[in-house]
């Protein structure tokens, strides 16, 4: 399979944003693992489903260099942090992941512009909008555990959480 449409630098960032992704969903697992091991039921189903959307990007990702005439790249990820002091503080962990993944995204976007490259711009429009939610979900997540100020508040919003926090399905 040999790549005759897409410019060297646009291919290079996509498959370096279709690894991040796959980091990425193994970052939310780790999160989801660490609230499951504290009780955190709710927080670890919640950071399942994260993972599982990080998943369905790098697949979009993917197909679409594959459908290009492309294989994509697959590197070696990274062991994601895996302990946390606090609920708080994973959440905050995953707010910096989904920052950090907006400027990838951002990075992608910018790199198929300079190469008019319009199909990879037309996918990363999908993923700038992706992450305007991601992010606000994010800040959502954080502000909520922050107001959670007491052991019963936050088993609530453990409890609740699932749909409290619940965006659209990844398409």
């Amino acid at each position: 399979m040999t790549n005759n449409t897409i410019p060297a630098k646009v291919l290079a960032e996509l498959n370096r944003q279709l690894n991040y992704e796959l980091g990425a969903a193994y970052s939310y697992r780790a999160l989801a693992a660490w609230c499951a091991a504290q009780e955190l039921k709710g927080f670890a189903a919640y950071f399942a489903k994260q993972a599982e959307e990080e998943q369905a990007h790098a697949d979009r990702i993917m197909a679409h260099l594959l459908d290009r005439g492309t294989q994509p790249r697959l590197e070696a990820i990274p062991a994601p942090q895996q302990t946390f002091k606090s609920l708080l503080e994973a959440v905050q962990h995953a707010q910096a992941l989904e920052r950090a993944n907006t400027k990838s995204v951002n990075t992608v976007y910018e790199a198929a512009l300079a190469a008019k490259d319009y199909p990879a711009q037309v996918l990363m429009h999908w993923f700038i909008n992706e992450q305007v939610e991601e992010e606000a979900q994010a800040a959502s997540a954080v502000a909520r555990v922050q107001a959670a100020t007491c052991a019963g508040s936050l088993f609530d919003l453990d409890r609740h959480i699932g749909k409290d926090l619940k965006g659209p399905a990844a398409d």
